[in-house]
């Protein structure tokens, strides 16, 4: 069995992977929302089941927001409710995608009235921040337009930053701004946030609590993602991660499954950049759970993550720097390599139970009840996701 070393057991126990609540909801495709039984009916309920993953795989201390999905009318006690559970509240989600003004844009709008709605709403979040404790405000745009001609870009890449710009004028000290970028969807010809580099160009303008969010599903199928994880992280820049992972586009599948060995390329450049266990690099799931149950899903995920980053935290950096002063390609390439195959479960099996952990925190929460408790308790749930 592979023996992971102290070092490297105290980097990894000092990873925490932050949930998103609409995981918890029911979601599904732009054809069919589908529903699942134990579904959360609020967002108590949603913090409970994150709960129940934190419990299990102790990778998961605190529960990111949404707003509108997650309005509650006391966000200090929704507070105080989840640290009872054991996690704290993170990033708060901002939605300019579900309503009606917005058909042509929120911050990028034309129309002075809506794009200061879609102002106010970041302002309201700032609040709701406020009261949480929330250090994060992210900010996804779906905004764009679908033929030639049929928007200025230049002109809303301008009333976006005049918009970002007040909205950022109103963080607190300790609050940040973070951009995340998608390449196309539901906007087909332009997208205003499309790349790393917009999302850094217009964040750049802010200062220095404006950051950059890469969601790793955020990308055309052979994108080299790694090579932006270093270079925002190089120019200190890369506020957070969404992770999950795609087959095609953005299809918020369970983290690794379609390619763990980019999740492996991708954390390495993480632990080469300084980005692991660093306060200024949020790590975050961002998936939708269509067909499979979504407390497991949700281990699954943290737990491939954590497996990875043992990987790549196993890559021999002495080895790998003279192999590439060398120019020796074979030998780089068989370092990578070697780390990547090396099987790290049992070990971090065996740490888990060191630590008063399941061994094995899939079968642990199956074994709990929570799941059957849940079914039989909660009926006609689908608050949290695409469907609320």
């Amino acid at each position: 069995m592979t023996t992971l070393s102290d070092d490297i057991l105290t980097q990894l126990e000092g990873q925490g992977i932050e949930l998103p609540s609409w995981a918890f909801g029911n979601s599904g495709t732009r054809f069919r929302v589908w529903t699942t039984e134990g579904t959360p009916r609020d967002p108590r309920e949603k913090i409970a089941d994150a709960a129940q993953v934190n419990k299990h795989s102790a990778l998961a201390p605190s529960v990111a927001l949404h707003i509108p999905w997650d309005t509650v009318d006391d966000y200090a006690e929704l507070r105080s409710y989840a640290e009872d559970l054991g996690v704290t509240l993170g990033t708060v989600n901002s939605n300019t995608f579900q309503d009606e003004d917005y058909k042509f844009g929120a911050l990028t709008h034309h129309d002075d009235r809506i794009r200061q709605k879609a102002v106010d709403h970041h302002l309201e979040c700032i609040d709701i921040m406020d009261a949480t404790g929330s250090r994060d405000l992210k900010i996804w745009l779906a905004e764009g337009s679908n033929y030639p001609g049929q928007m200025d870009m230049r002109a809303r890449q301008d009333r976006l930053n005049d918009s970002l710009q007040k909205i950022y004028a109103r963080l607190g000290d300790d609050q940040r701004l973070v951009l995340e970028y998608k390449f196309f969807e539901p906007s087909f010809y332009h997208t205003d946030v499309p790349d790393w580099g917009t999302s850094y160009a217009q964040v750049a303008t802010l200062g220095d609590k404006a950051m950059v969010c890469l969601d790793t599903g955020h990308h055309a199928p052979g994108t080299n993602i790694e090579f932006i994880v270093m270079q925002l992280l190089r120019l200190g820049k890369l506020g957070s991660f969404d992770f999950n992972s795609r087959f095609y586009a953005d299809d918020d599948l369970i983290v690794g499954a379609a390619d763990p060995f980019q999740l492996f390329r991708i954390l390495f450049e993480v632990i080469r950049g300084g980005g692991l266990n660093n306060p200024d690099v949020a790590f975050m799931l961002d998936q939708c759970h269509n067909i499979e149950d979504k407390i497991p899903g949700q281990i699954r995920s943290v737990l491939n993550v954590q497996e990875m980053t043992a990987r790549a935290l196993l890559v021999d950096r002495e080895a790998l720097d003279a192999a590439q002063a060398a120019n020796d390609v074979l030998a780089a390439n068989a370092v990578f390599m070697d780390a990547f195959y090396t099987d790290v479960r049992p070990a971090l099996a065996q740490w888990r139970e060191s630590r008063g952990l399941p061994a094995d925190p899939m079968a642990a929460y199956a074994a709990s009840g929570y799941q059957q408790k849940i079914v039989a308790e909660r009926v006609g749930g689908t608050q949290a996701g695409w469907g609320a």
